[in-house]
């Protein structure tokens, strides 16, 4: 695998601290949340970033690879088309699935994949399929988790390991998430970090975040822990990460913190020393080549442990030669294509693979959302806890996107109880922009707010947005009923 480019120490930008971070010393390079990001209007302070030569690189949040479904062509396109547009030496993903098509839901949030050898067939087809459609390099994040899937065959390292041997994407680690899995599902962070590839490695996310109630919550809203810059510096002892970046989305402290948080991940990259290399095992005896004339019956069979001979005789097509995965060969095309050159492509994720693991999205994702009966084997108060936070940040999210929602309805607090009346029930199939059209016709049906004036400004609202009148009284009532009946 080629070594990855250097990137050094960077942080995510986000439009409420794009003043601050224009003035932090010493930046390197920035991530955007590539699904924010219009490739032909780029904010000017993104701009002037990129003309001081900081380098920018667009992370995805969008693309599912580890659902069932194979990757949408659009949404591959319009991720390529940002990594274009910024220059960018790569782009990045995550190890998850957001959605699923039958039911059509929405989580609005990543969700982790089962860790079975379905679920792994299918994320390395879709994931050599987005190679081949990404003008750059591809890197997959670890993600947290507040659960885990029952009758998983696989661990963590494993699980990633073999990812990389299968498809020879780059890996981006968040050692936030590392901790996160530690407190919620009682991984080994040292363990994975002994086991996965460090030489696939594109670059390191670290962000802060909280635990309530034994249960640590990825907020990317608190200062970095001490704990998880241990766990960077238990990563540094291993192999000198490309790039380290700064993840802060709410809750923005003021710049001085900004910038102290990035001089103690320095610190940590300057401090921490490499652990020596193993000692080289013995080579092996070798054993003597059969003599001429020799069959395959009388020939020495190979040692216990070793493994047989590969190589093409001469002549012979990857297709025939011994190992090889029929019809197979290397996937290439793409920015993938130079970092797979070589890598074993696996087997295939069949059509009933897909629809097991689809169907076991299906359910959880229902369940979480939805409110339908949690699948068996599952954590059930955990399952709770996941369904809560999905629903606080969809309500967030709306928030953000429609700040005048929360002024309409009185403030932060009332706005938050009305949103989540509405979500109760109601799984998002469209994306969050809909989700706040949706939200604000839910009220105007039940004739909310009841204060006639916030009442007119609602309807307002939505009509400027959704460019229609809102419903006329019959038809309110009318869809009152069905929901009802719903």
């Amino acid at each position: 695998m080629e070594p990855m480019a250097h990137l050094g120490v960077g942080i995510g930008w986000r439009p409420e601290i794009a003043d601050a971070i224009e003035r932090l010393p010493g930046l390197d390079w920035v991530e955007v949340v590539a699904e924010n990001t219009c490739p032909g209007h780029l904010p000017e302070a993104l701009v002037r970033l990129r003309e001081r030569g900081v380098r920018v690189v667009p992370h995805g949040v969008s693309l599912g690879l580890g659902g069932a479904d194979r990757p949408d062509p659009a949404k591959l396109a319009a991720l390529g088309e940002r990594a274009v547009a910024l220059g960018a030496p790569l782009v990045t993903e995550h190890i998850a699935f957001v959605r699923t098509a039958s039911p059509a839901l929405e989580a609005g949030h990543l969700l982790p994949v089962p860790r079975t050898r379905d679920a792994l067939d299918v994320l390395c087809e879709n994931v050599r399929i987005a190679q081949d459609a990404l003008p750059v390099p591809l890197a997959l994040e670890n993600i947290a988790a507040l659960f885990t899937w029952p009758g998983e065959e696989l661990t963590e390292e494993q699980f990633l390991t073999e990812l990389v041997e299968r498809t020879g994407v780059r890996l981006l680690i968040d050692v936030a998430n590392l901790h996160t899995n530690r407190v919620n599902r009682g991984e080994d962070a040292a363990a994975v970090l002994d086991a996965i590839p460090l030489e696939a490695l594109a670059y390191v996310h670290v962000a802060g975040g909280v635990e309530r109630d034994g249960v640590w919550h990825d907020t990317h809203a608190h200062p970095v822990p001490p704990v998880v810059l241990d766990l960077l510096a238990e990563l540094r002892s291993r192999v000198d990460p490309p790039g380290v970046l700064l993840e802060r989305d709410d809750d923005f402290p003021p710049e001085a913190e900004l910038a102290g948080e990035l001089s103690a991940i320095r610190t940590v990259l300057t401090a921490a020393t490499r652990k020596p290399a193993p000692a080289a095992a013995p080579e092996p005896e070798t054993e003597p080549m059969p003599a001429a004339g020799t069959t395959s019956e009388t020939a020495p069979t190979p040692a216990a442990g070793t493994a047989p001979d590969t190589t093409p005789a001469p002549g012979a097509t990857p297709e025939t030669a011994p190992g090889a995965v029929p019809g197979g060969g290397v996937p290439g095309g793409g920015g993938g294509g130079a970092l797979r050159a070589g890598v074993p492509v696996g087997r295939p994720a069949d059509e009933a693979g897909r629809t097991r693991v689809g169907l076991g999205q299906a359910a959880l994702l229902s369940a979480l959302v939805a409110g339908t009966p949690v699948p068996e084997g599952f954590d059930r108060q955990r399952i709770r806890v996941q369904a809560r936070a999905l629903a606080a940040k969809r309500a967030s999210v709306v928030a953000r996107l429609a700040p005048e929602l929360p002024g309409i309805l009185g403030g932060a607090g009332p706005y938050r109880t009305a949103f989540l009346a509405y979500a109760k029930g109601r799984p998002m199939t469209s994306g969050y922009r809909r989700d706040a059209l949706d939200f604000a016709e839910h009220l105007l049906i039940r004739d909310l707010p009841a204060d006639p004036a916030a009442r007119r400004r609602l309807s307002a609202w939505w009509r400027d947005r959704a460019g229609a009148r809102p419903p006329r009284r019959v038809v309110r009532w009318v869809r009152a009923l069905l929901g009802r009946a719903a």
